[in-house]
This record gives structure tokens, sequence and C-alpha cells, in this order.
């Protein structure tokens, strides 16, 4: 189950975009997790908002373009797969039945900033971000070299699965 809100005004969001990206993310987990039914929220906003929110949750005082808040704990270098596949979750995990993952927020001011650097459309953009952020709601992250090839991998992986690829 995916929970989505639109709480920015600056970039019209219709119900055909929507469902692609929520589509890409329901894709993505089923990839890496399978069936196992999962719940996370998706939250579009501005440059502004996302700051904000960086700057509370992360100290970090600058505008991204994606930002993800894990609910699993991963040790070091590990992913869900790894972890997490053959587990059995505490109450605490789960809401119902679903398994509750995270949360992702997306500045879709920023993916138009950034559709036009990389020079692709701004739904390949949104995926390409959403995509990224259900890998470290995952346990992926890139701060070695090797961590970022594996990652960087699987984001081209599902996004070619998409027919999204570069």
């Amino acid at each position: 189950m995916i929970y989505f809100e639109n709480e920015q005004d600056l970039m019209n969001i219709d119900n055909e975009f929507e469902s692609s990206i929520l589509k890409t993310i329901d894709f993505a987990l089923k990839e890496e997790i399978g069936d196992i039914p999962y719940e996370i929220s998706l939250l579009f906003v501005d440059n502004e908002a996302i700051r904000e929110i960086n700057r509370e949750q992360r100290g970090i005082d600058k505008a991204t373009d994606v930002l993800s808040f894990p609910q699993l704990f991963y040790p070091k270098d590990k992913v869900f797969k790894e972890v997490y596949l053959d587990h059995e979750f505490s109450p605490e995990d789960l809401d119902g039945e679903n398994l509750v993952l995270g949360d992702i927020v997306l500045s879709l001011e920023r993916a138009e900033e950034q559709r036009f650097e990389y020079g692709h459309s701004f739904e390949r953009e949104c995926s390409y971000l959403v995509v990224h952020s259900v890998l470290h709601l995952l346990g992926y992250d890139h701060m070695n070299e090797i961590e970022k090839s594996k990652m960087r991998f699987q984001e081209e992986e599902i996004l070619k699965k998409l027919d999204m690829a570069r």
C-alpha cells in the first residue's frame, strides 16, 4: 500500500503521472521484496519544503531532490534481501498485514530542474528518484564506491525493465 500526498503546487500532477509513479514504486518493491505486503508513504513537495525537512531531519540546510526515511534496521552493507527475506517481523514492523518500509519525500521542483540537466523527461527523472529512494528504504546506500556501484546497478536494472533506461 502506498500512501500518497501532494503538498506542492508548482508542478501540475495529473492522474496519469501519479499512477505511473505509484506503479514504478510498486514494481521496484516487487523486484526487491517479492510479494510481501508493504506500506510506504510518498510526499511530493517543492524545494523550500524539502529544504526544511532536510534541515530538521538531517541537519543539512539545503534543498535536495529526494529524501528517504527507512523504518527497518539494516546491518552495515546489508540490504532487505540479505536480512529480512525469511524473517519473522515483529508487530512494530507491521501495520496489520503490511510491512512498514518508510517514507519518501520528493521535490518535484528539483526533479524538473534535473530533467533538463540530465536531458530526459520529467517522468523519467521522477521514476529514477523514487526507485533510488525505494532502494534506500531497502538498505541500499552509496557511501562508498562498492555500495554506490551495487545501488546504481539495481536502479538501472529496475528502470530498464520499466523501459525507462538512460
